[in-house]
C-alpha cells in the first residue's frame, strides 16, 4: 500500500484555498507543504492531512 504521507490528493488540492487570502494553493513536493504565494505562507501536510491553520503555517522568505 502506498504511503500518502508526502502527497495531497489532486481533487482535494483543487478545493482548498488559503484561509487568509482565499487564494489558490500550490503543492510543493520537496517540502511537503501547500504554498500560498499571495500570503507568503506554507501550510504543512501531516499524514496526508493539510493543516490549514495560519498559526501552523511557515512564513516564506523572499
Amino acid at each position: 500500500m502506498e504511503s500518502k504521507t508526502n502527497s495531497v490528493d489532486t481533487k482535494l488540492l483543487e478545493l482548498l484555498v488559503c484561509p487568509l487570502t482565499k487564494g489558490r494553493l500550490t503543492w510543493n513536493a520537496e517540502t511537503g507543504e501547500l504554498v500560498s504565494e499571495r500570503a507568503k505562507l506554507a501550510y504543512p501536510v501531516r499524514d496526508g492531512i493539510p493543516i490549514m491553520l495560519v498559526s501552523e503555517a511557515r512564513e516564506l522568505k523572499d
